[in-house]
């Protein structure tokens, strides 16, 4: 998988094939991150979810006119291709937001099973329509994070509440991630292997 210098900019936004809306899923109805991104903490990779995750609510109906899980939206004309990859089999063509270059090496699963939240990449997802990259992701933005790890740790269970900390002081963050890095165990290397390999 290829990257491009665009991708790696804040600001990026590409159109999607169907216009998914983070702020409605993830804002408006709660629902978790690890409902579609499902393998984020057993892999490095946090999958695109595949149709039938979305078919599971709006599956549409079939030829006899019968929605065999889930009507939501079931006729929406915006939610076309997803009831014809559900029909087809053949997959939604997705356009990837974070995507780092082959060179570099990211674990989701290392990150995420360790108190580092999705907000601290991927922004509040859960207040945007459309998912923009929102930080640098450069090496040096990477590197202060592993050198200064304290305030990006949350403990575990909040890991995909985006809201939580909204309320605290960053010393109030790093004093409780200085705690939980220290019970967890946590040394971020800061060794070039760690992400080149």
């Amino acid at each position: 998988m290829t990257s491009s210098p665009e991708i790696l900019n804040r600001g990026y936004r590409p159109e999607q094939p169907v216009p998914f809306s983070h702020k409605l899923h993830a804002g408006r109805l709660k629902m978790d991150c690890r409902y579609c991104h499902n393998t984020v903490e057993k892999s490095s990779h946090a999958a695109v979810p595949p149709t039938a995750t979305c078919g599971n609510c709006h599956s549409g109906a079939d030829a006899s006119g019968a929605t065999p899980y889930a009507s939501v939206r079931a006729t929406s004309v915006a939610l076309a291709p997803v009831r014809e990859s559900l029909a087809t089999g053949e997959s939604i063509d997705w356009t990837r937001v974070h995507n780092l270059p082959d060179f570099v090496f990211f674990n989701h699963s290392a990150h995420v099973t360790r108190g580092v939240s999705c907000v601290e990449c991927h922004g509040r997802v859960d207040k945007m329509d459309v998912v923009q990259v929102v930080e640098p992701i450069s090496m040096s933005w990477c590197l202060e994070c592993h050198r200064n790890p304290d305030s990006s740790i949350r403990p575990v269970d909040e890991v995909t509440n985006l809201e939580w900390g909204t309320d605290m002081s960053e010393e109030e963050k790093r004093v409780l991630g200085k705690q939980l890095r220290d019970e967890l165990n946590i040394h971020p290397s800061t060794n070039c292997s760690t992400c080149h390999r």
